[in-house]
């Protein structure tokens, strides 16, 4: 590991010592004294025309060699002169490789080519001599002593660092053992007025800081600079508090919710539901209205106006479940272990509970209304492929500047979704010939078979590079036993991640020949679902809430997956979308469907962040 004697501190280990170093490390001298023939002079500075030791470090014990011909290298001999007080010099300073330090404890706090006998004893240290290059004595090209740029292996001619902060780079384990922490000697062009030399001491080894009007940001490690609270981070601050303070009132929305029970096949059921909701989004402000649907639960549409003007953002979600009613008895929604459990908890009422504290927090945050308008659409269908509710989530899309889709989100990390799959349907019923398997076998034509033959072929048609799936779920056919079956059908599940290969796999699939000419084919369906791919629009949408999210304190990601949402029809559109915002859990559809409560907090905050910003 190279270590460069700069001294503008940037390890971490080092940060609880600054303020009592500040005044010796970085004190001001006048730099006015006429440089040695070896380019360093002054009462401060050992002449480098010999070498000199540090007999007070502890860890590694140190022996320099500060050649000034070679520090001058490609620049030619250094140039004796009187150092100007109003520029600002490069420091040249010598790297030492420390690539043979151990951390052994049967070394004693020694390098490996040290003699265990003199344990506390100077020694020279093993190792391969590195420079600073830059144009070190050239005053035209000189910067000051504590903003080093572009410092570069002499050898190899690359670049090491990109500032002075980062060229100290000592191990910790040294400042564990004091290896540097008693400081050493001033190495610098900076002269003392006193006349009388003194003698070195441990602590005054700096880099005194010269006049400069670069800002304060400079000195700071970079890792600060990005953790540095202003403003707007406390104010995100702030809102993320409010919803910590808040989390329990989601908790019991959620619960409230999940024991609502609202199956996709029970209208009474989802209006029941869709109602309870409509009154909590009226009680905030909002505008009501139902979509009614015959044969399943009446649509939700809520509306808020503004404060500023333009198109609505469009949170979308599905009100309807995928269990029967009465899963409640054997499926109980409860609290406990950091989750709530129940049907419906994670697919996706938590999601719903979300838009409702996100809005209820932008009206308490901007005195009683909403920063920008937002629509609020729940469909009763979603679970059974959404085919009356299409239409109308694709004709509010299209008025909207951005939709965001409360869907749970995906894996343990809460990872928000910018593409899914494109979700198709199709049937394939084969006709052959009835007759007795025993008696007449040759005259029948068993569509049972050929329906086998095509499905070897469908196999054929996968492509999993592209994301491209066929799957044969389910197969039905003949009568009985000792009969050659007239009829068979199978019923297949189509993936597609590319809108082309939507339209390339309904041609193949509606091509298909049949091997028996005696048999004749017949396919239906199609794909109901667009594929939601990663455009630039999605993708500007996701970098959008990443940074929310970075402001919030945790990473956001992204993810790819094989399941459908509504979200597929608003981004075939072209409308920017975003899904996957809702809870963090698992067990969609299953026994062990579950939320995590300690994630709602930061879930709510994106949301509401991401509605006032978009």
């Amino acid at each position: 590991m190279a270590v460069g004697w700069a001294f503008i501190f940037r390890q971490p280990w080092l940060l609880g010592r600054e303020s009592s170093w500040r005044g010796s490390l970085f004190g001001a001298h006048s730099i006015d004294h006429p440089t040695s023939h070896k380019c360093f002079s002054g009462e401060d500075v050992p002449h480098v025309s010999a070498p000199f030791h540090a007999p007070s470090i502890a860890t590694p014990d140190l022996h320099y060699d500060l050649d000034a011909q070679l520090i001058a290298g490609n620049h030619g001999a250094p140039k004796p002169g009187a150092l100007d007080p109003g520029e600002k010099y490069q420091l040249a300073l010598a790297v030492l490789h420390f690539g043979e330090q151990q951390d052994s404890a049967s070394l004693g706090h020694r390098l490996d080519d040290q003699d265990t006998r003199h344990h506390w004893e100077a020694r020279k240290v093993s190792g391969k001599e590195r420079f600073i290059d830059g144009d070190i004595f050239d005053r035209d090209d000189a910067l000051a002593a504590r903003k080093v740029n572009h410092a570069v292996d002499q050898q190899e001619r690359k670049t090491m660092r990109e500032d002075a902060l980062d060229i100290v780079d000592v191990q910790r384990s040294l400042g564990r053992r004091g290896g540097f922490g008693c400081g050493l000697s001033n190495v610098c062009h900076s002269v003392s007025r006193q006349p009388k030399r003194r003698k070195m001491k441990s602590e005054d080894y700096t880099v005194p800081r010269a006049p400069s009007t670069l800002p304060e940001k400079v000195c700071m490690p970079k890792k600060a600079l990005k953790t540095v609270p202003n403003e707007s981070h406390s104010e995100i601050a702030k809102r993320l508090a409010y919803f910590q303070e808040h989390k329990d009132e989601m908790v019991q929305t959620i619960r409230q919710l999940v024991e609502t029970e609202s199956p996709s096949d029970n209208k009474e059921a989802v209006d029941e539901l869709g109602a309870l909701i409509a009154g909590r989004f009226e009680a905030l402000g909002g505008h009501a209205k139902f979509h009614r649907v015959a044969n399943f639960g009446d649509h939700l549409q809520v509306d808020f106006a503004g404060a500023r003007a333009g198109k609505p953002v469009l949170l979308l979600g599905h009100l309807d479940t995928v269990y029967p009613m009465g899963t409640l008895a054997t499926m109980p929604c409860r609290v406990a272990d950091g989750r709530l459990w129940g049907p419906g908890a994670f697919d996706m009422k938590s999601g719903i509970a979300l838009m409702l504290h996100a809005i209820e927090a932008l009206r308490v945050w901007h005195e009683d209304t909403l920063p920008r308008p937002v629509t609020i659409l729940l469909v009763s269908d979603e679970e059974v492929g959404s085919e009356t509710s299409r239409r109308i989530t694709e004709s509010l899309a299209k008025k909207s500047a951005a939709v965001l889709v409360l869907e749970p989100s995906h894996g343990p990390k809460g990872a928000v979704k910018t593409a899914r799959k494109g979700i198709g349907e199709y049937v394939l019923k084969v006709t052959g010939k009835a007759a007795h398997s025993g008696l007449d076998f040759e005259k029948g034509q068993s569509a049972i078979l050929e329906l086998a033959r095509q499905i070897i072929a469908i196999s054929k048609l996968i492509d999993l590079k592209r994301g491209l799936t066929l799957n044969v779920g389910t197969v039905q056919g003949g009568t009985r036993v000792n009969v050659i079956p007239a009829e068979a059908s199978a019923v297949l599940d189509v993936r597609v991640a590319r809108k082309q290969d939507a339209t390339g796999i309904d041609r193949k699939l509606r091509s298909l020949k049949p091997v028996n000419r005696k048999c004749k084919l017949e396919i239906s369906g199609g794909i109901n679902r667009p594929p939601m791919e990663r455009t630039p629009t999605v993708v500007a949408l996701y970098e959008k809430a990443a940074e929310i999210a970075k402001q919030l304190g945790w990473k956001l990601e992204e993810a790819a997956v094989g399941g459908g949402s509504d979200g597929n029809f608003t981004a075939g559109l072209g409308i920017p979308t975003l899904d996957g915002l809702g809870g963090v859990g698992e067990g969609a559809h299953a026994t062990h469907e579950s939320i995590l409560i300690s994630e709602l907090p930061r879930r709510a905050a994106l949301l509401a962040e991401l509605i006032a910003s978009i």
